[in-house]
């Protein structure tokens, strides 16, 4: 491959002439974490940094009473063991403040001689050298020697390392603040939500008295018959699970469990979904995550067989409207009932006569159409934010394919 004028080739890929290939004992002190598991405590002053607290950038926390492995200010924090295919391997975190975390082990501190401390964050943060180590069978430990190997392109001045590292910085913060704004909107659905499907608000109007209803009152539901491995195939009728529903939407595309054309025209015929049934996940997910596991059913979608741990809903006609059911289904009120009859402790795991338990109060179908239609104008925004916050987090991918290499100099 010929290298254009004022670049060379590396074993990293090209980058300018005058950038430096330098191994990562070069260019900063590494420790290793010490176990803090034994002085875990809510009391504690310091925050134990452990693979959890990395791979959610700060977000889940615990708490050590002792620090024996002290962070420091401008430290890069990086993941050393994850499971196969894991997204914690080689993630990192830029330490803001001095005496505030402990590094467990597990996970390494990385002290920067001379270069920019953040510049070498976006270089080192998931690092293709080092997921080369996952073979996507054992779990990776990423050991001392992988470390002192480490190859990275460094920029021969300061003042570059530190625009391009304000640069990437500039764009995490527009994600930063797309999150937190989702989150609001979000937050705010919820309250609408509980609002609105309680009759606790009533739109402009409307009124006279709800219903209070067992949903198996007012819609039909069936659970998927549980197809065994032994019955799938390689092609065929597309078998629906839950890792399959998203926010309201199925992704069948990636699926690679089938079932034959004759068996799911025969045996299984009565388990085909039809364009407007609500689907829902019925397992393995958190009481938290249940709202983003139920989906309508649409054209594009079909055919596909339930399958175990997903339920689907009919609701009765001219009784309860199916955006409105859809909501109800996403809502916290559900959450709760489901969550209180519900069994399993970490992850939820409920069927059909689970959900004959739940009741809700059903207002007559012109309200509830209004109602969805307020709901479903919050969903819509939220897809738009989402949609923004996707196409931001590939610019920056992108951005990072130029100015980690060199490709774009900003000095």
């Amino acid at each position: 491959m010929e290298v254009r004028p004022g670049y060379k080739q590396t074993e990293v890929g090209v980058i300018p002439e005058d950038w430096e290939l330098k191994l990562l004992p070069d260019v900063c002190r590494f420790r290793g974490g010490k176990a803090h598991e034994q002085h875990i405590s809510e009391f504690g002053r310091f925050v134990c940094v452990n693979s959890k607290f990395i791979s959610t950038d700060g977000k889940v926390r615990k708490y050590s009473t002792v620090n024996f492995c002290c962070a420091k200010r401008n430290d890069v924090l990086m993941v050393m063991s994850d499971l196969p295919n894991g997204r914690a391997l080689a993630k990192a975190y830029l330490v803001e403040q001095n005496d505030l975390y402990a590094v467990n082990q597990r996970v390494c501190a990385l002290t920067a001689y001379r270069d920019c401390p953040k510049y070498l964050f976006y270089v080192l943060n998931r690092n293709p050298y080092f997921l080369k180590f996952d073979d996507r069978v054992n779990q990776t430990h990423l050991l001392n020697h992988v470390f002192r190997n480490c190859p990275l392109p460094i920029p021969p001045k300061v003042a570059e390392q530190e625009a391009v590292a304000g640069a990437l910085s500039d764009v995490d913060e527009l994600i930063g603040s797309l999150d937190q704004l989702i989150a609001k909107k979000r937050d705010l659905k919820q309250a609408t939500m509980q609002q609105l499907l309680t009759g606790q608000t009533r739109l402009h109007g409307f009124h006279g008295e709800w219903e209070v209803k067992a949903l198996s009152e007012v819609c039909w539901f069936q659970e998927g018959p549980g197809v065994r491995n032994t019955q799938f195939t390689a092609s065929g009728i597309k078998l629906l699970n839950g890792t399959n529903i998203f926010r309201g939407v199925l992704n069948l595309d990636s699926t690679n469990r089938f079932i034959s054309e004759k068996e799911g025209r025969g045996a299984y015929a009565h388990f085909l979904a039809d364009e407007g049934d609500i689907v829902l996940a019925s397992s393995g997910i958190t009481i938290e995550r249940l709202h983003e596991k139920v989906a309508f059913v649409r054209a594009q979608d079909l055919p596909f067989c339930m399958n175990t741990s997903t339920i689907r809903f009919k609701p009765s006609a001219g009784v309860l409207a199916s955006c409105f059911l859809f909501q109800f289904l996403a809502s916290d009120s559900f959450k709760r009932m489901i969550g209180g009859v519900a069994t399993g402790s970490a992850q939820l795991n409920f069927g059909p006569s689970h959900v004959a338990k739940v009741v809700l109060s059903v207002p007559p179908l012109p309200e509830q159409t209004a109602i969805a239609e307020v709901l479903t104008a919050m969903d819509t925004e939220l897809a738009a934010l989402e949609q923004r916050r996707g196409k931001t987090r590939a610019l920056k991918q992108g951005m990072m394919q130029e100015l980690l290499t060199g490709r774009t100099r900003l000095v």
